[in-house]
């Protein structure tokens, strides 16, 4: 949380079930961003579905001060090949510590966050509660405590092992 705003990733509530939902859609019921119908759409209609899925995970941003959703923002991971005939040495050796390099055309394989989704809330003036760029810093803000947080988890491909895995990270 900064100090202006609360920000609250919708998986807390879906993992309430039924109720954790209920809440959500009458929180999102104060939502609306007529300027861009999609993002009002995506937010009341498929918010909640993507990140059971586990395609995203969707973060509604409060102004505790006047109570009210001011915005929400959509973080996946989306896989990128970029060139690395355009960058340095220095430059392709730090490229190749997060990433799998075409030894055939120097491209470069690896995956990215991505803000999929971001909107303001105009309904009754919410909009004027947070900027644009304020918004977006919070996504950056959340991606970055998000870096630290992704684990990789590699084992033998076992019933015991996977099976054990699969039970602590579930944990989670």
């Amino acid at each position: 949380m900064n100090n202006e705003f609360l920000i609250l990733n919708i998986r807390e509530y879906l993992k309430q079930g039924k109720d954790g939902e209920k809440e959500l859609e009458r929180i999102f019921s104060s939502f609306s961003c007529e300027m861009n119908s999609d993002v009002e759409k995506f937010l009341l209609q498929q918010s909640m579905d993507f990140t059971k899925k586990n395609q995203s995970v969707t973060y509604i941003v409060i102004s505790p001060q006047h109570n009210k959703i001011v915005g929400y923002f959509t973080i996946t991971i989306k896989p990128i090949i970029i060139n690395g005939n355009c960058f340095s040495n220095t430059m392709k050796k730090k490229i190749a510590r997060v990433s799998e390099q075409n030894s055939e055309n120097g491209y470069y394989s690896l995956s990215a966050y991505l803000v999929a989704q971001l909107g303001k809330n105009y309904k009754d003036k919410s909009n004027e509660l947070i900027t644009g760029k304020q918004l977006l810093n919070l996504a950056i803000q959340k991606i970055k405590e998000l870096q630290y947080m992704v684990v990789f988890l590699e084992t033998e491909n076992t019933e015991k092992l996977i099976y054990f895995y699969y039970l602590f990270l579930n944990i989670f």
